[in-house]
């Protein structure tokens, strides 16, 4: 490890800069919304891969399982270096800039579309893991919560903002492909201009020392350590399964809602942005509706309730017929998502001993997240393209049933009750 310099001294972070750092959760969520949620994969199922929703379940699952095997080396590079600005640079450049070469793909251009998306979502999920790196810089530990709450609300809002300026153009009727394409040099426009400040208001600071010889040794012997001491942890073991097994689902409702809206239900892609503002909208009222919940009953129940509602919404969405019983399950949808996300975040802080804090959330929002979202699209993928999308969507339910089984098996921490 790297010593922290002993000359350079962390200032306080100006609200200008911590509203910087924020600001590219605003950013980087026009190409979350447009890629991976909403338009892409609609048009790499129709006009890329030929109708077969199989081929986007495997590409998403490569590139989540290689963010995962280089995450470790990232994260060391990131504890190591004081390179996290340009290294964040480089992997959100890569994924805008793949993401605007995706206007040029076509029915013709399958493999060069494939490797355009694989490198657009490792420059993303990559880039998160410094971004993330900037928080103990930018605020104290115990402010540490509030400020990664900024994050979230600015990814909402990023969310709100992206669907806003491509609402016309998708709800155009006389919209052509190169319309729909258009979207994906937005979503690359958007992404680079408001992760500006990030690089030009944020500081970051030295850090003195000498760099291990082997970064990629140290980054997954640090790993292999924190399997072992999370060993010594009940409580974070059996939430750590947990969490893995309903984050993979959750996930792939996230990669896979709009393919099946347009598949199994008819729906247009106009229809879609009208349904993903009403899912963001519900999940911002739901992180807030859920934070009270959770100061009131404990994260462990509060996860429950979440999960039981996942559990609902799949077997909804198993029997739904008609866009209207689609928009609502949607608006459920975007309460549970709003409160998984950052229920499970507190859970996680409550069940983690002081010293361990900074090691196990690296590993929970390192490797553990981007590993846990293999699984669920390739299955999903597959199922669907043998069995139809109603079977593969009950297979995911199955899994959310088996997070829930496996939370129970969580003791609920110690909280203070608001």
């Amino acid at each position: 490890m790297i010593a922290p310099s002993t000359t350079a001294q962390h200032l306080p972070a100006t609200r200008g800069q911590i509203f910087s750092w924020a600001l590219f959760d605003f950013a980087n969520t026009g190409f979350y919304v447009i890629i991976i949620t909403l338009v892409f994969p609609i048009y790499f199922k129709n006009v890329i891969a030929g109708g077969s929703e199989a081929y986007w379940g495997r590409t998403i699952s490569f590139s989540m399982l290689l963010t995962a095997l280089i995450g470790p080396v990232l994260g060391s590079v990131a504890d190591a270096t004081n390179r996290k600005k340009f290294l964040l640079a480089f992997f959100s450049g890569a994924c805008i800039l793949a993401t605007a070469l995706m206007y040029w793909t076509s029915g013709g251009t399958f493999w060069v579309a494939v490797a355009l998306l694989i490198v657009a979502n490792v420059g993303f999920e990559g880039g998160t893991i410094f971004y993330d790196a900037f928080l103990p810089e930018i605020t104290t530990e115990k402010n540490y919560g509030r400020v990664s709450g900024y994050g979230f609300a600015m990814g909402y809002l990023g969310s709100f903002a992206i669907l806003l300026i491509v609402l016309p153009i998708l709800t155009n009727p006389a919209a052509t492909l190169a319309d729909t394409r258009m979207t994906f040099l937005i979503a690359a426009a958007f992404f680079a201009f408001f992760s500006l400040p990030m690089f030009y208001v944020v500081r970051e600071y030295r850090v003195a020392g000498t760099l291990p010889k082997n970064l990629i040794r140290l980054g997954y012997t640090r790993v292999r350590e924190t399997f072992r001491h999370v060993q010594e942890f009940s409580a974070v073991r059996k939430f750590l399964l947990a969490y893995f097994v309903y984050n993979d689902s959750i996930l792939t409702i996230i990669a896979f809602s709009g393919i099946f809206a347009e598949k199994t239900l008819g729906l247009s892609i106009g229809d879609l942005v009208y349904f993903f503002l009403i899912v963001q909208g519900t999940a911002f009222i739901g992180s807030v509706v859920f934070g009270l919940i959770t100061n009131r009953v404990g994260p462990r129940t509060s996860i429950l309730i979440t999960l039981a509602l996942w559990i609902g919404i799949v077997g909804g969405e198993f029997f739904v017929q008609t866009k209207e019983m689609f928009f609502l399950l949607g608006a459920i949808a975007g309460v549970a998502l709003g409160s998984s996300q950052s229920t499970s975040r507190t859970m996680m802080a409550l069940l983690t001993p002081k010293e361990k804090k900074a090691e196990f959330f690296g590993f929970y929002d390192g490797f553990f997240g981007k590993a846990s979202a293999v699984a669920g699209p390739l299955i999903f993928g597959e199922l669907s393209g043998q069995f139809g999308e109603r079977l593969a969507v009950l297979s995911i339910g199955l899994l959310f049933v088996l997070g829930f089984l496996l939370l129970l098996r969580v003791p609920e921490p110690a909280y203070n009750k608001g």
